[in-house]
């Protein structure tokens, strides 16, 4: 899912940028303030291991790709703002770094992925966990990642309508909705099976590695 540059018009990634400063100054000051030592180092690794899964990616029609993204696990072992942050910071890291996802649609990648993923999975987490941990988790991981690529897909295809020159042509991503919404959706919802498992077996894990530091 992560857009390269020249694909989204400064109509839309101007303002995302201004809303994703906002969102990321708030979310660094509710990291500082909810973290503690303790959970630093499990936070760290989990983050570390989102960076490596994110890399792994299946390159798909239109000029994005497929990837799992661990935005789920950090979201329901840490929280959503903590979730938000770690996600950012990736995406920052492999597009400035790495070439992986552009300056321009930082603030799309991280707003879609790091911000509506982790929110959407640490709702569903908590609204589901008392009814069954398991399909919660499960759940959690696959909105995790299919949200975003809905998001992702009506922003893409949306550059057609919002950036095109006096004769109608696309200035940016030529290809509108009936392209980027089955092709995002449709390979995204598959791969959230392999989220959604990765999530549950991840959060127990962790679990059981934290007990094991408590009682060690």
């Amino acid at each position: 899912m992560h857009i390269p540059d020249g694909f989204i018009a400064p109509q839309m990634y101007l303002p995302l940028y201004a809303a994703a400063t906002a969102a990321w100054a708030y979310g660094a000051k509710r990291v500082g303030q909810e973290l503690d030592e303790s959970s630093l180092p499990w936070l760290a690794a989990l983050t570390a291991a989102s960076f490596a899964l994110s890399f792994v990616a299946l390159p798909l029609p239109g000029g994005t790709s497929a990837h799992v993204t661990g935005v789920g696990l950090l979201a329901v072992v840490f929280g959503f703002w903590q979730a938000f942050v770690a996600a950012s910071l990736v995406f920052a890291i492999q597009a400035l770094l790495f070439g992986d996802g552009g300056i321009t649609t930082l603030p799309l990648n991280a707003l879609a992925m790091g911000f509506a993923g982790a929110l959407a999975a640490r709702g569903l987490f908590l609204a589901l966990r008392h009814f069954h941990i398991g399909l919660a988790l499960f759940l959690a991981g696959w909105i995790g990642l299919t949200l975003p690529a809905l998001l992702i897909a009506l922003a893409l295809g949306a550059q057609p309508l919002i950036a095109a020159n006096a004769t109608g042509e696309p200035q940016y991503f030529p290809f509108g909705w009936g392209v980027t919404l089955p092709a995002l959706l449709i390979p995204h919802a598959l791969l959230g099976l392999g989220e959604g498992a990765l999530t549950l077996l991840g959060w127990r894990l962790v679990e059981r590695l934290r007990g094991r530091y408590q009682h060690g």
